[in-house]
């Protein structure tokens, strides 16, 4: 079953955080990452830029609405994903308590509904 690893955490940057944090949080999801590989779990996994990059539409009445920037005004932001597929949910919540986030920050574990492969939808069972 393919679940979704909803990584929200601060944003900081090098000059808040100091490029020692920087390299052991990148050796951290290196680790991490190599580990899922490893066990073959990882379906896929991406660090998303800065919510300052972003860009959120929505329809109001019946218009399409562009805004610059997160939906979300709060002080954690989706910062990154990780699809991993297992078992279960209890074997989500293991490799989920294992990723570095989880020490800064809140962990989405989320099953996937279907998922595509070469542009055939299948139901995640």
């Amino acid at each position: 079953m393919h679940y979704s690893l909803l990584l929200h955490y601060p944003e900081h940057d090098a000059s808040t955080l100091g490029d020692e944090a920087i390299q052991a949080g990148q050796a951290a999801f290196s680790a991490y990452t190599r580990a899922l590989q490893d066990a073959g779990v990882l379906v896929s996994a991406e660090v998303l830029r800065h919510s300052t990059a972003s860009t959120t539409i929505r329809k109001v009445d019946g218009e399409l609405v562009v805004q610059d920037g997160p939906f979300a005004d709060t002080k954690e932001q989706l910062g990154g994903t990780i699809i991993i597929d297992v078992a279960d949910l209890d074997t989500a919540i293991e490799w989920a308590r294992q990723a570095p986030p989880i020490e800064w920050g809140v962990i989405e574990i989320r099953p996937g509904a279907t998922y595509t492969m070469n542009g055939v939808w299948t139901p995640n069972k």
